[in-house]
């Protein structure tokens, strides 16, 4: 379950990922096979292609792709999720979400 971000907030993520961009958007998230994470970095993209090159940048690994319909995604946490965030300079995201890492 998605939480901390505003319906306006996750809208404009998918128009972003639909249009071809890479979007980047972080929200508060709880998941019990993942009890030492509280956030999730969700990183989609409609050109998958596109993607994979922006994921090799990071080391991530094409089969880590979430294939939903038309939006594909790359689910973050830990310190890959802060790495890229800093590397993205998302610092709002990074400082709203990652406060305790």
């Amino acid at each position: 379950m998605a939480f901390g971000i505003s319906r306006s907030e996750l809208e404009s993520w998918k128009q972003r990922a639909q249009a071809g961009k890479i979007a980047i958007i972080t929200h508060y998230w709880l998941d019990e096979r993942f009890p030492r994470c509280d956030s999730v970095t969700k990183v989609a993209c409609a050109d998958q292609e596109k993607l994979v090159q922006w994921g090799k940048v990071y080391g991530l690994k094409p089969e880590w792709i979430h294939k939903r319909g038309s939006l594909s995604h790359f689910d973050l946490f830990g310190d890959i999720q802060k790495r890229v965030l800093e590397h993205e300079g998302l610092d709002t995201q990074r400082y709203k979400f990652l406060q305790n890492q």
